[in-house]
């Protein structure tokens, strides 16, 4: 039996034009019951394969490649690729997903830059989010580990076969954690494609960086302040998952969220750092116990 999934894309616009969004959507899709799950920055809508897989006897799980990832197109100004756009296409894609439909609400989960993105729609008024989980991000996000992640995202890599891609996203993702072969290999396949050389590279815009290359102390720390106040904003359940060995939320600032806005449930994940894949049984199941425990 195949799996009850279909891919679909939707024009969204930016100041530089339009571009299309790809997504990945799970289940019955006249199921007014919708969970919405956005990946990380250099990931891709294929990691919530299993989690999708598990969830669709009871969601429309939709499942969406971020512009200039995978499946989706690239913005024409590199410098658009912010949250304020990432929030803007999600919108768009929320009134496609929810076009005629009687419940206008959806649940969502974002890992890292997916739950920036849900964090900053569910803070406006009238959100369509009603249920919220933020997988190992918040509204303090360590310097180091943005440098870090700036500079891998800028790495133009290119591998003469897959098997030495595959090694490499293994190697720089061992923070994920613990995972069969079997998983790993999937892993490197969802973000590795073939170009016309033969060659194999990371499937994104290399422009993602640029962002991250323009950002400076004083930046990162407006930032803080901004996402602060929209994390103090939302008004729905959430849930914080954080990896216990994570370098980008700290244990301290995963507590102070318990405290703040939402007032969120904390659930740590050990022997994990940045970010939990939510591959594994037991952490779907956290997932999964959260938004259908209401």
């Amino acid at each position: 039996m195949s799996d009850p999934v279909t891919v679909k894309s939707v024009q969204c616009i930016s100041p530089a034009g339009l571009h299309r969004m790809a997504y990945k959507e799970w289940g019955d899709p006249a199921n007014p019951d919708v969970l919405v799950c956005v990946h990380g920055v250099t990931r891709v809508s294929d990691d919530f394969d299993d989690l999708a897989r598990a969830l669709a006897d009871r969601y429309r799980v939709i499942c969406p490649d971020v512009v200039g990832r995978g499946r989706s197109g690239r913005l024409r100004n590199p410098e658009l690729y912010v949250v304020p756009q990432y929030v803007s296409d999600m919108v768009t894609l929320l009134a496609r997903v929810l076009a005629n439909g009687e419940r206008q609400q959806v649940h969502w989960l974002g890992t890292s830059m997916g739950g920036l993105i849900g964090m900053g729609l569910a803070s406006l008024p009238d959100s369509p989010i009603d249920r919220l989980v933020l997988n190992d991000i918040g509204p303090v996000l360590d310097p180091a580990a943005l440098h870090r992640i700036g500079d891998y995202i800028g790495q133009d890599l290119r591998f003469p076969t897959f098997e030495a891609g595959a090694q490499f996203v293994r190697d720089v993702s061992q923070p994920f954690g613990p995972h069969s072969d079997e998983q790993w290999d999937k892993m490197a396949r969802d973000v590795l494609r073939q170009d016309a050389n033969g060659e194999w590279v990371r499937h994104y815009d290399m422009g993602l960086a640029l962002p991250f290359r323009a950002a400076t102390p004083e930046s990162v720390a407006a930032d803080g302040s901004r996402l602060w106040a929209a994390y103090d904003a939302i008004r729905c359940p959430t849930l914080v998952v954080r990896g216990e060995l994570s370098d980008l939320l700290s244990h301290a600032t995963a507590e102070e969220m318990t405290r703040r806005g939402p007032r969120a449930r904390l659930v740590e994940i050990p022997g994990v750092g940045h970010a939990p894949m939510l591959i594994q049984p037991e952490q779907i199941a956290v997932i999964r116990e959260f938004l259908l425990n209401q």
